[in-house]
């Protein structure tokens, strides 16, 4: 499960469909050197974005990417 606190490198780096999410919210410095750093309510604050609603768009892509693992294992 995804969190406010997590790094946004963190999260792309162990979930990669979440880049698409950061993308469509603007957060396009997914590769930059602050996004080591910065946590994902860190760059939603600076860009004056919901970090509730964010953190839930990322939790449903990772959801969704686990569904689809599961039914190509079946």
């Amino acid at each position: 499960m995804i969190t406010k606190d997590m790094r946004i490198a963190e999260v792309v780096g162990k979930y990669p469909d979440t880049m698409m999410v950061f993308l469509q919210y603007g957060l396009g410095c997914i590769g930059c050197q602050i996004a080591r750093y910065e946590t994902i309510e860190e760059g939603a604050l600076a860009h004056g974005l919901d970090v509730d609603q964010l953190v839930a768009d990322l939790n449903a892509v990772v959801e969704e990417a686990e569904r689809e693992e599961e039914e190509a294992a079946e």
